[in-house]
């Protein structure tokens, strides 16, 4: 691997402080977050003999496993004048029972008893989609209010609404993946629809319910008097109506039965990605912390993470003397054979004694990607884009050496991959860089970003000017103008407006990446994507179409 020795100088530890500090910030919200709707709403679904989503999804998976929360940060700061939505609503991620993966789905009905915000839709779409593309089996804990209410014209008739959901259950089931449902709590109306398309439901006497209309809605549409457990309850679905397949006393004894249940499936034939013994990396993982900059204009060695990520620290690199602004390279990350993407962010030059900016894409790094790309899906070796980049190189001797032709062929083969994608916002994603090193638009099958990412169509500083620019311009067209003062004033109000709605925060509240992760478990995180997308055995031929050369 071409790196040099790390330097433990001032400024690594200054780094190592701030990244510490921030992972810290992250961990406080997300614990945060972890309540739903507060302690006192914890109690309440206690005192009902009820567990929490995340406390049954702590019970139903392997003990000791580890269960990988995605989308915990969404919704943050969203909806704040229907009192927030902590998570959607929803708990979703992947967990192993009996040593098999799972995408687990869980209504938190602390928050808003469990009812859905158009971007709980969002969520549990994003889930399936995951279940789809991974041939992934799946649970869902259904505890639900159904629709929130005051947003039902932004989650009941789109395509991408509720209706959707409904209809992937049954693409689902065609493919052959299992889906089991746990009604454990109200079951309302179209909802209703998710459990009962699964392939076995389960309720729980006494709290889970289901049915179209409710008590006081089927009262008024047609003058019947009836309860709600009269009506739809466990025992009259189960008993009566034969709509649900397994009557339970209490959580324990529902959850218990979804093991007994999921640990009978057969098992499907793998993707076949090449695996060999796991090697943890001869660098220290923790020194990422201090490798990562502080400010994300800053230049660092984008290697010396490398190297604390794959097995042995060792690459098997592609092209390393040309088109130095992106790193290829074949490795292993905990045993399994992946293909690197990376954006070298650190200033190097060329053979003609010109200096490259890092964290821009010129056409020989875009060309030597496209080619790289296409190797590996020739080889069936997972891709892992490691982002930060600001963008293809622009100006007249760019564009005259055909940036444009160079990175439509490297977005070209980005978009036509069969293999696996992961990919990992490390710093910055501006720009057509973003779609380039496979951003969400590019179907990766998870995304994740660090702490420290900003996400946005080109940098804060850059935005901000351009802005300032038109705004200053429409206040000239009214007569009106600005002191200095008032244009620096104007400026940093604009930036820090950007520069909020660019950060990794706002990106995972809105679901552009699938979570937040800590830099010194990208290992963890790479190797469960991958063991994921084994699951997946159908690999289409790959094929760029018509590609420039």
């Amino acid at each position: 691997m071409k790196k040099k020795d790390l330097n433990k100088n001032e400024e690594f530890y200054k780094r190592e402080d701030f990244y510490k500090n921030l992972v810290r910030k992250q961990n406080a919200i997300k614990e945060q977050i972890k309540l739903g709707g507060g302690q006192k709403a914890i109690d309440r679904q206690h005192g009902k003999g009820k567990l929490t989503a995340r406390e049954r999804i702590a019970k139903l998976i392997d003990e000791g496993s580890s269960f990988f929360e995605l989308n915990t940060f969404c919704a943050h700061d969203m909806y704040a004048e229907y009192g927030g939505a902590p998570s959607a609503g929803t708990v979703m991620g992947i967990g192993k029972i009996s040593g098999r993966n799972f995408m687990i789905v869980a209504n938190d009905a602390t928050v808003k008893a469990g009812a859905w915000f158009p971007i709980t839709a969002k969520k549990n779409l994003r889930a399936q989609e995951i279940v789809l593309e991974n041939r992934l089996p799946v649970i869902y804990l259904v505890d639900s209010a159904g629709v929130f209410l005051p947003l039902q014209e932004d989650i009941f008739p789109d395509k991408e609404h509720f209706g959707r959901i409904f209809r992937n259950n049954a693409q689902i089931s065609a493919k052959g993946i299992p889906q089991l449902s746990a009604i454990m709590g109200p079951c309302v109306a179209g909802g209703a629809y998710l459990p009962i398309m699964s392939d076995e439901a389960l309720i729980v006497e006494g709290e889970g319910s289901v049915f179209l209309a409710g008590s006081h809605l089927v009262k008024a549409a047609i003058g019947e008097n009836i309860d709600n457990e009269s009506l739809g309850g466990a025992r009259v679905q189960s008993n009566i109506s034969g709509v649900t397949d397994y009557l339970m006393k209490d959580d324990d004894e529902c959850i218990s039965k979804i093991r007994s249940l999921s640990n009978k499936f057969g098992e499907n034939s793998k993707a076949g990605f090449n695996r060999t013994d796991s090697q943890p990396p001869k660098e220290d993982p923790n020194e990422i912390y201090g490798i990562l900059p502080d400010d994300t204009i800053k230049q660092y060695d984008m290697y010396q993470l490398i190297a604390r990520i794959v097995d042995n620290s060792e690459l098997d690199e592609y092209k390393a003397g040309f088109g130095k602004t992106i790193i290829t390279a074949y490795a292993r990350i905990d045993g399994w054979a992946v293909g690197i993407v990376a954006n070298q962010r650190t200033i190097v030059k060329s053979e003609n004694g010109e200096m490259q900016i890092g964290g821009v894409i010129y056409s020989d790094s875009a060309d030597k990607a496209t080619r790289f790309i296409m190797n590996c899906n020739q080889k069936k070796i997972p891709l892992l884009f490691l982002q930060d980049v600001t963008g293809f190189m622009v100006g007249s001797k760019a564009e005259h050496g055909g940036i444009i032709k160079d990175g439509a062929k490297m977005v070209n083969a980005v978009a036509n991959s069969v293999v696996p994608k992961i990919t990992i916002i490390v710093g910055n994603s501006f720009g057509a860089g973003n779609y380039a090193m496979c951003g969400k638009a590019y179907d990766p099958r998870f995304i994740f970003a660090y702490p420290n990412a900003k996400i946005s169509v080109m940098g804060g500083a850059q935005a901000g000017n351009v802005l300032l620019d038109i705004k200053l311009k429409q206040m000239k067209s009214q007569g009106k103008d600005f002191s200095e003062e008032d244009k620096h004033k104007l400026l940093k109000e604009i930036i820090d407006s950007y520069e909020q709605k660019s950060t990794a925060l706002y990106a995972a509240a809105r679901l552009w990446v699938d979570e937040i992760i800590d830099p010194i478990k990208t290992r963890e995180y790479v190797s469960m994507a991958i063991n994921v997308a084994n699951g997946n055995p159908e690999i289409p031929k790959f094929n760029v179409g018509v590609i420039q050369t």
